[in-house]
């Protein structure tokens, strides 16, 4: 079973992302389960016709988490896939990375992954790691695969440094390993430049670069995936391809982030051989 798990800053299209990999994955044949681990319990709602199903946090709170019970927990969705969403409290309520932790001991408590033969589970998370809710999946040997989604702007590079830093800290002491970064393109200037220049600094590669359409909008109002929505569409084949790439990738390593000063110092040396060119 592989367990892979998607970071990166907030609003980067991580679980537009993570959806369309997860519908793309579940395509080859592979029994798939995506986990979201936002308490906006959002993730899967493109797999799911648009609709946020119940989160294990509010399951949880309703019923007592000893009382769940699988069906409860896991709801199924476009070409079978399984879906999960931690959950959180409300905003300004509580630590948000409790729906995680709450959820990985659900899943391990009702022997989830095994009693459902799951290939491949997926993990949506939330943010940089500055949380310890949002580290569970890595710190608790949960992920050891980990993709790490950004863009050409400044803090979506920021955040993928910072991710890096946990990612170097876990895999010191633990099987967690990078494998690589996924630039969904936003056309910032030297944008490809850029994310090759830190994949290089990290010790990582670019797994995969993913263009921008329209047509990832026009599903989503849908609420459905690009590969579900407009399967024939090249974004689908884009994600397709993301997914074998990272089905087939053996390249893992542990980063080495950067220094504040360093990343400064990348961004300007990028800037400056774009304004040479």
């Amino acid at each position: 079973m592989r367990h892979i798990a998607i970071y990166g800053k907030g609003g980067i299209g991580k679980s537009t992302l993570s959806s369309n990999l997860t519908a793309a994955i579940a395509e080859q044949g592979l029994t798939v389960m995506q986990i979201g681990c936002d308490p906006k319990a959002d993730s899967t709602k493109n797999l799911t016709g648009g609709r946020k199903i119940a989160s294990v946090l509010s399951l949880a709170e309703q019923y007592g988490i000893a009382k769940l019970e699988l069906e409860q927990v896991v709801v199924q969705g476009f070409n079978n896939v399984y879906c999960v969403e931690a959950g959180g409290p409300e905003p300004g309520i509580g630590c948000a990375g409790r729906g995680v932790i709450s959820v990985m001991d659900c899943l391990k408590e009702l022997d989830v992954f095994n009693e459902l033969k799951i290939d491949v589970v997926l993990y949506d998370v939330l943010g940089d790691v500055v949380c310890g809710g949002f580290a569970v999946p890595l710190r608790n040997g949960y992920a050891d695969q980990v993709y790490e989604v950004t863009s050409g702007e400044m803090m979506a590079l920021y955040a993928a440094n910072n991710i890096a830093r946990a990612l170097n800290r876990f895999g010191q002491r633990g099987p967690v390993r990078l494998g690589g970064l996924i630039c969904n393109q936003r056309n910032a200037f030297m944008e490809r430049e850029a994310v090759e220049s830190l994949a290089r600094s990290l010790g990582t590669q670019v797994a995969a670069f993913v263009p921008r359409d329209n047509v990832v909008q026009e599903c989503e109002m849908q609420g459905k995936t690009v590969i579900e929505g407009a399967p024939d569409s090249a974004q689908a084949n884009v994600y397709r391809s993301v997914a074998r790439t990272i089905l087939s990738n053996e390249r893992y390593s542990v980063p080495t982030p950067l220094t504040d000063d360093e990343f400064e110092e990348l961004l300007v040396r990028v800037k400056a051989e774009g304004l040479a060119a």
